[in-house]
């Protein structure tokens, strides 16, 4: 290596540490590349879409991300982005990807988010499993009502084993808290807050929860509305009943799924991982309303032999670690990502 180049280099790594040392991180600058033309439209069937990586890239020294976990779409067609920086735990964007506003100070394990309109108003309700506790706030970010470590259960011997990461309402208003990252029980309180019954935990038995990630409300039956639940590090979904009775379990091979998003009749869910391990990995899956892949953007094509699935592989550059999947209006897919060197959501325009 020359002496300038040797300058160069010397030069870079004595700005990085500075830039380390001061909390300013830059997401990877390789991500937001354009793909070639051959590689720009993924998906599979009638579910394709166009990659736009750069959607949601900010300044990171005015507008910084750490983990990306989850967004939503309010009323007014703006995407919600919960990030774990604490300079700015929520973002609010156009659906051209600019920033509208930013705030949230204070919630330094931010992982989940779910929007809830209540009688023509919406609320965010957004799960911290660094600080153990379930927060409900206004789209301004005034608290309403804060959930903490579920005593009541009786499992539970001290806040730290309790690390919620995902919430859904039920259609009496009912929460519904998913302790992914501590015991995989899934807590039921009131629309106040008071503590109704429990269900699932770890264990081997079809009401078990292996690492109960996320969770959704299920009204595609009218008439019998259920709730969704991911067994991540089992690579299936679980349905239950609203009073936490298990109904149905559903494999998706190979696939670390995340929280479970319904748009029309269609499944959605973002993949962190597949059986592959690497360090960047995942994809998205779009299922039927008879639970069959359909698509799976960022991967291969799903395959079934003898009616069960076989394992999807990951494409190798269009995701790195996604953590959950927001659908718009228009059916086009947001994607924030985890442990993905601070970049920003991912847009998939629908084809």
């Amino acid at each position: 290596m020359s002496k300038e180049n040797n300058s160069h280099r010397r030069k870079f790594l004595k700005s990085s540490s500075l830039l380390v040392a001061s909390g300013i991180l830059f997401p990877n600058i390789n991500f937001g590349k354009a793909l070639d033309p051959a590689r720009e439209i993924i998906g599979h069937g009638d579910f394709k879409y166009r990659v736009k990586k750069q959607w949601g890239n900010q300044d990171p020294t005015k507008i910084p991300v750490k983990d990306c976990h989850e967004m939503v779409q309010d009323k007014k067609g703006r995407l919600i982005l919960l990030t774990n920086e604490t300079k700015n735990n929520i973002i609010f964007y156009d659906r051209s990807g600019k920033v509208l506003k930013t705030w949230g100070h204070d919630f330094p394990g931010a992982h989940g988010l779910t929007l809830h309109n209540e009688g023509g108003e919406e609320f965010l309700y957004i799960t911290d499993h660094d600080r153990h506790q379930v927060f409900k706030t206004t789209l301004d970010g005034k608290i309403l009502l804060t959930l903490d470590y579920p005593k009541e259960t009786g499992v539970y011997e001290k806040p730290e084993q309790y690390r919620p990461t995902e919430i859904a309402i039920g259609p009496t208003g009912d929460i519904y808290v998913a302790d992914g990252y501590g015991l995989s029980y899934i807590t039921q309180y009131s629309p106040k807050g008071e503590y109704i019954r429990h269900f699932g935990g770890k264990g081997e038995d079809q009401g078990n929860l292996k690492q109960a990630h996320g969770i959704c409300l299920d009204t595609r039956k009218t008439d019998q509305p259920e709730l969704i639940i991911t067994s991540r590090l089992a690579h299936e979904f679980k349905r239950f009943s609203l009073d936490g009775n298990h109904l149905e379990t559903v494999p998706v091979t190979g696939c670390w799924i995340n929280r479970p998003v319904i748009k029309g009749q269609n499944l959605y869910f973002s993949v962190l991982r597949t059986v592959s391990r690497q360090d960047y990995d995942g994809l998205t899956v779009v299922l039927d309303k008879n639970n069959k892949v359909v698509s799976a953007p960022g991967g291969s094509a799903p395959e079934y032999i003898d009616g069960k699935l076989q394992t999807i592989v990951y494409d190798g550059h269009t995701f790195m670690n996604p953590h959950d999947v927001c659908i718009d209006n228009d059916e086009n897919i947001y994607v924030p990502q985890w442990n993905s060197e601070h970049t920003y959501p991912v847009q998939l325009e629908r084809v």
